[in-house]
């Protein structure tokens, strides 16, 4: 099974307002960047698109390691997705989950594959991060040409 490192960050222009996002994706000597935009949206939602974009991107089923400044999609996809599932998409509070769309095309993507899922400090220096940041601004700025 091939491994591949993702990287992956949302941005907002106002939240809500306009949102892109980001991925550097790299596989031994391989890399591809690849972004988006979206004209309202949230930082959330974008966080949450880089992610689903990324692993959508790989053809085959991989070892992926994926990298987000996001707690909000780690700690979703790792700890509370599941619960939500199981509880018909309401959290413990009993209120329906917000951005369900997204988290549950996040699980199908998730499930071709096999996900270890790090967090790192945005804006804090780290390369590839700081890539996948300027990869989402890029998605922001297309939606103005």
């Amino acid at each position: 099974m091939k491994s591949v490192e993702a990287f992956t960050d949302g941005a907002c222009k106002g939240n809500p307002g306009p949102g892109g996002w980001g991925v550097l994706l790299r596989s031994g000597e391989h890399t591809r960047e690849i972004f988006g935009g979206e004209a309202e949206t949230t930082n959330n939602r974008m966080e949450l698109t880089a992610a689903i974009e990324a692993l959508s991107a790989l053809k085959d089923s991989c070892r992926v390691d994926l990298t987000t400044d996001s707690t909000y999609v780690r700690d979703g996809v790792t700890q509370w997705m599941a619960k939500w599932e199981r509880n018909g998409w309401r959290t413990a509070a009993g209120k329906p989950v917000k951005n369900k769309d997204l988290w549950q095309a996040l699980g199908t993507q998730v499930q071709r594959h096999q996900v270890a899922w790090h967090w790192v400090k945005g804006h804090s220096g780290h390369p590839e991060n700081e890539l996948a940041d300027a990869l989402a601004n890029k998605g922001i700025e297309g939606l103005r040409g």
